[in-house]
């Protein structure tokens, strides 16, 4: 058993002492703004994960090898389970009458960038408290396992099989160069540059310096989380909305492709990925949809107003961000029930979004436009291709396999709900707005209310359903198969 568990152990133990590094961040805002109790938290905090980092080191200070495709998954698998765990912590120190329950579920919800949460009365929260929860998603939003393989092998560890493990999409094996450190480097300078640029934007449109940074984070992690009860109602200001269609727009195409942009010094690569026009084209459509129907409707005073409204909401379900300016649910039912159905499939592969990803819904029309000509012309040869690539059969099984256990999980947790006495509508929703990591949901889950209502059972439901949500089920799923255990 420690043979088996002890190398994953000691790369945990690391991951763990590099994310202590994190509650630097808002112990630096707690400085300047906060009261000394709030700074003591922050210390306590860090103390205590790097004290158990070091503990689990120490006792798996004999257990180093290069990781197996096994223990990739089992690693990604503990780094979500374990941290929210840990980032939780503050979160029940500092907020008067919360829950382990609730802490676990907003510290998830961060981690994951999925952006629900349990907490009211945000704008009365100390700062370094709301900066913890939008930060947490900026460093969950592409990964925390993409940057640890970035790190890892200046450990003298291997990091392919975590990079395959958290690697957001079907094809996992596409690298951008010979190493994967370097990709996943790579990655994140592309990602922290977007991130600066959106932070200034922010700050430029009218935000303070602080609303700007913790939106920042939650928009390029498209997380959703704000600092206010009111999200981007607080301002109802068009520049500030249009800041944040920009960025998330941005953030829900594959960080992979501007990297090659980056490298090509050419947008022509950017165009000429299907999947990323594709995503561009049904964001499109669906805001004149959605606008067409408020205008139908009466919706808001006036025309411009209503596309307003439309685009905001439409890019912040659809990219699985989540946030709102007012109450979409208060709209004709087609509206917010078409939003949170683009939420599910939109995001490109390799962005921070949630949900099954543009390319698999692609590629899934193309397999059903297949099978109908061979029923046709059964002696056909019609490959599946992605541009001029053909799709491998091994790919195509992971995509079939995934919208079965997709759809099976959404079931099943939908029916866990509903057993605990939920209505259907709020049952569905939530479950669709947790495993695909939007945030928002319906009924008493809305944008007007929160995941506070829940009991604890619900909260946990939710829970589990962001943590698979994040690893895209199969990397969950896989360590309930008899032969993941056998040597």
């Amino acid at each position: 058993m420690t043979a088996f568990f002890g190398p994953v152990l000691a790369v945990f133990a690391r991951i763990v002492i590099a994310f202590s590094v994190m509650f630097l961040m808002p112990l630096a805002w707690a400085w300047q703004l906060d009261a000394p109790a709030l700074r003591n938290i922050w210390l306590r905090s860090l103390g205590l994960t790097l004290v158990v980092g070091l503990i689990l080191m120490l006792l798996t200070k004999n257990h180093r090898r290069e990781l197996a495709v096994r223990d990739g998954f089992l690693l990604v698998n503990l780094v979500w389970l374990v941290l929210p765990a840990l980032s939780a912590v503050p979160l029940l120190l500092a907020i008067d009458g919360l829950s382990w329950t609730d802490a676990y579920f907003e510290a998830m919800s961060a981690l994951t960038a999925t952006g629900a949460t349990v907490l009211s009365g945000l704008d009365a929260l100390p700062v370094s408290v709301n900066v913890w929860r939008c930060f947490l998603q900026l460093v969950g939003g592409l990964g925390i396992m993409l940057l640890v393989v970035a790190v890892l092998p200046l450990l003298g560890l291997g990091g392919v099989q975590l990079y395959k493990a958290e690697t957001p999409g079907p094809m996992k094996d596409a690298r951008l160069t010979p190493r994967v450190a370097e990709t996943a480097r790579g990655l994140w300078v592309i990602y922290f540059a977007f991130s600066a640029a959106c932070m200034v934007a922010y700050r430029w449109a009218g935000m303070s310096w602080a609303d700007a940074f913790m939106h920042m984070c939650s928009t390029m992690g498209l997380g959703g989380f704000s600092s206010h009860d009111a999200s981007f109602g607080y301002w109802n200001s068009p520049l500030i909305e249009a800041v944040a269609i920009v960025f998330m727009t941005l953030s829900g195409i594959s960080f992979a492709r501007y990297f090659i942009v980056w490298r090509a010094r050419s947008l022509r690569s950017l165009w000429r990925d299907l999947e990323v026009r594709a995503y561009l084209l049904v964001l499109l459509m669906a805001v004149m949809v959605v606008a067409l129907v408020l205008a139908v409707n009466g919706g808001q005073a006036t025309g411009m107003q209503d596309l307003r409204a439309a685009a905001f909401h439409v890019v912040s379900l659809a990219t699985t961000t989540g946030y709102a300016s007012q109450d979409f649910t208060l709209w004709p039912v087609f509206a917010p029930v078409l939003m949170l159905s683009l939420g599910c499939y939109v995001s490109c592969a390799g962005s921070t979004g949630g949900g099954i990803k543009m390319v698999r819904m692609i590629l899934l029309f193309k397999r059903a436009h297949r099978e109908l000509v061979r029923a046709v012309h059964p002696n056909v040869v019609n490959p599946i291709t992605l541009g001029r690539n053909v799709i491998p059969v091994s790919v195509m099984a992971s995509v079939v396999a995934f919208m079965l256990i997709y759809v099976a999980t959404t079931i099943g947790l939908t029916m866990l709900l509903l057993l605990s006495g939920l209505d259907i509508v709020s049952a569905f929703s939530a479950i669709v707005g947790t495993l695909n990591n939007i945030g928002l949901a319906m009924g008493v889950v809305g944008p007007s209310a929160n995941f506070g209502v829940l009991t604890d059972f619900q909260t946990w439901v939710c829970t589990v359903a962001m943590w698979m949500g994040r690893l895209e089920l199969l990397a969950v799923m896989v360590l309930f198969v008899p032969q993941f255990w056998r040597r």
